[in-house]
């Protein structure tokens, strides 16, 4: 009955974290470049209660008597499906169709990866510069910012499908700046560490970025500007999983319950 108890109160403790999981999901339901989240749970260690060769009469089993001691959280994963598009009005909205990341410098100096192309022009120290909503610069292929042209203005700026960046000059026609938005690729994207503000981290378990242009084999990605990449979490998934774990960590309380009135019962068997 004390192993029921640990047992069931681990369980308690996993859905909790479910749940946790599942509100975060419903939370960021509107956040841009937002990729749902889910719970795994592994059972943790059993204890023999009899071997497979062990009975009354000396007999062979075939299989053993093992108890489980309850379950755990064994990790978050994380599900980079495509998100919906949604149209933009603003000229520095990038969506990614396709399996790539934007990079932006940190104030660390440090390079992080995100699927928010929410982006604006901010001014900085080298000139006005393409920034994220915190004012991390965007990189480009070479790992340099993107910087508007002395003499252009920032509305005429303009990024393809293909990622090049350019400008619309006065007689109305697309100029190449010979420089292209980064997109970077994973082998591993589920092992991205998870930072705040929609940023992501190189992992050992995500392996090193690897850039489009410049890696072999990759299917390239494409950027659509004026228009945002929608969170991939379907809110009707999202209700019935956490109905789901309601309903475990009801069933979990009960079998505490359950175990608390057996050991009642055993004490009233002394009187």
């Amino acid at each position: 009955m004390m192993r029921s108890l640990w047992s069931a109160a681990s369980g308690m403790i996993a859905q909790q974290a479910n749940v946790d999981t599942i509100s975060n999901n419903l939370a960021n339901v509107n956040t841009t470049g937002y990729k749902t989240q889910r719970a795994e749970f592994k059972s943790l260690l059993y204890q023999n209660m009899q071997t497979r060769t062990t009975t009354a009469n000396g007999e062979n089993k075939p299989v053993a008597a093992q108890v489980g001691l309850g379950t755990r959280i064994a990790a978050m994963n994380t599900f980079y499906t495509q998100g919906a598009m949604q149209a933009s009005e603003s000229d520095t909205d990038f969506a990614i169709s396709g399996d790539g990341f934007f990079a932006v410098r940190g104030d660390d100096n440090n390079v992080y990866y995100t699927r928010n192309g929410s982006f604006q022009w901010a001014i900085g120290p080298t000139g006005v510069t393409l920034c994220n909503s915190d004012g991390y610069p965007v990189l480009d292929t070479n790992g340099n910012t993107i910087v508007v042209p002395n003499g252009i203005a920032s509305d005429n700026m303009r990024i393809t499908s293909e990622g090049d960046i350019g400008y619309v000059g006065n007689d109305g026609n697309f100029v190449a700046m010979n420089r292209s938005i980064a997109l970077y690729q994973f082998t591993n994207p589920a092992g991205l560490q998870k930072m705040s503000r929609s940023l992501l981290a190189v992992t050992d378990a995500s392996g090193e970025a690897m850039n489009e242009r410049t890696t072999a084999g990759l299917t390239r990605s494409s950027v659509r500007q004026n228009y945002l990449e929608a969170s991939n979490v379907q809110v009707a998934d999202e209700m019935v999983n956490l109905i789901i774990a309601q309903r475990a960590y009801e069933l979990n309380s009960k079998a505490i319950q359950a175990s608390d009135d057996m050991l009642q019962q055993a004490n009233n068997l002394k009187r």
